[in-house]
């Protein structure tokens, strides 16, 4: 993929080694159509699709650091994980409600923005405006309070995650093409989790493929708001015919059944 194309796209990877399924996103906030690839690779190959990517939302999984290492990906911070250490610790410490408020905060900065279809450039403005001043104030605060609490405290756990995390968690504040966690995709993992309930092995690394092509499709019928089994009982059956599967993605097919609906 060009640095050209790349600079379309929000891809955001989250790796399951388990599974050995990789899941793309591609969003649909730079103005394109949303999608979703799962990519199944071997867990001894190289992390997958790694090449492609220029910007990766992450948690602080260890495993992330070499690709982003070799493959000069700009790291993003994810609020959820951070703001999940806060959540497990405020049981036991007060503090702990003070930064959840904050992160609440930034998060009705981004319903704000969804709720006025902002541009890119007019999110990144207001998060300039409203989030930056509040993570100002919170990372002083945090490195304040941080000799107060054991490391391994559930508070002191979530202030060091934070701290150390913070260049990239303050990262989407400059760009307004990015979110503020990763939730999207761990949303998308959730088929690949659930199937692991029902079925241990995909069969073959062909099986594996061809259930990443179909979680593929069916994720993505899921994000452009299609109901998948009339979108793939029709093309399976419009594909046996001798239609191109490649004007039948669901993208297209959605696009082709709007002009059918309305002509």
């Amino acid at each position: 993929m060009t640095k050209t194309t790349e600079s379309k796209w929000r891809d955001l990877i989250a790796d399951q080694a388990r599974s050995g399924m990789t899941v793309l996103e591609f969003a649909a906030r730079r103005g394109i159509n949303p999608s979703t690839l799962y990519w199944w690779r071997s867990r001894l190959g190289q992390p997958a699709a790694a090449d492609l990517v220029p910007v990766e939302i992450v948690d602080a999984y260890s495993g992330y650091d070499e690709v982003i290492r070799q493959n000069e990906i700009v790291a993003v911070g994810c609020w959820a994980d951070a703001r999940r250490r806060f959540y497990q610790a405020q049981d036991s410490e007060s503090e702990a409600k003070h930064a959840l408020d904050v992160i609440r905060c930034m998060y009705r900065v981004e319903q704000d923005a969804r709720d006025r279809s902002l541009s890119p450039e007019q999110r990144r403005e207001l998060r300039q405006s409203e989030s930056k001043p509040l993570l100002n104030a919170m990372r002083p605060w945090l490195e304040g309070i941080r000799q107060r609490h054991l490391p391994k405290s559930p508070m002191g756990d979530a202030i060091g995650y934070a701290l150390r995390q913070w260049e990239t968690l303050v990262r989407y504040l400059d760009d307004g093409r990015l979110d503020i966690d990763n939730n999207r995709v761990e949303r998308q993992m959730r088929s690949v989790a659930v199937g692991r309930k029902n079925w241990m092995f995909a069969g073959s690394a062909a099986g594996a493929r061809r259930a990443a092509t179909i979680y593929s499709l069916v994720n993505t019928c899921g994000l452009l708001g299609i109901e998948p089994w009339a979108c793939l009982k029709d093309v399976l059956q419009r594909i046996a015919e001798g239609a191109d599967a490649a004007t039948l993605t669901p993208r297209l097919w959605k696009s082709a059944a709007a002009a059918a609906s309305g002509s």
